[in-house]
């Protein structure tokens, strides 16, 4: 019992980043409102649509796994927004704050015990909790350093 704790604190430890790969939190806050929407030269995409991206798939996979109400998603149409850039600072704000909130709940639900590892989650019969935590970590790895390489060419990081 001791070494499944003991790894799902580590599977939480990589869900929020800083061992492999920076931790979003500690780099969100370096690039101004008023930079996220701007798209640098020869990349497609902005840190707003990163970030929301980042945070539609952790919505989209924390559903899968515990909710009974889950609905399948448009790929890849509806994990993208339509805009470079949110209306206003107060949609920006609600968007950090529900990917931190899901986060959190993804964390609680490894941290439970009564949650099997090795068993299929809600919405699969083949795809186990660990597979949907490890695709979690996979991907916010793989775009946090989007997000960095992004914040480097708008002048607003440079660690």
């Amino acid at each position: 019992m001791k070494v499944e704790e003991e790894q799902r604190k580590q599977l939480v430890k990589h869900l929020e980043g800083g061992l492999a790969y920076a931790s979003i939190e500690s780099f969100l806050d370096a690039i101004p409102f008023d930079k996220i929407g701007v798209r640098p030269e020869a990349l497609p995409y902005s840190f707003y649509e990163v970030f929301f991206h980042i945070a539609f798939a952790q919505k989209d996979i924390l559903e899968y796994t515990i909710s009974a109400n889950y609905k399948t998603h448009n790929w890849p149409d509806d994990y993208w927004p339509e805009k470079p850039a949110p209306d206003d600072e107060e949609e920006w704000e609600d968007l950090i704050a529900e990917y931190f909130e899901d986060r959190r709940l993804f964390k609680d639900y490894i941290l439970d015990p009564k949650n099997d590892l090795n068993k299929p989650v809600k919405n699969s019969e083949e795809h186990s909790l660990l597979r949907e935590v490890l695709l979690v970590i996979e991907h916010t790895a793989y775009h946090t350093g989007q997000l960095l390489l992004i914040q480097r060419l708008l002048g607003v990081y440079d660690n």
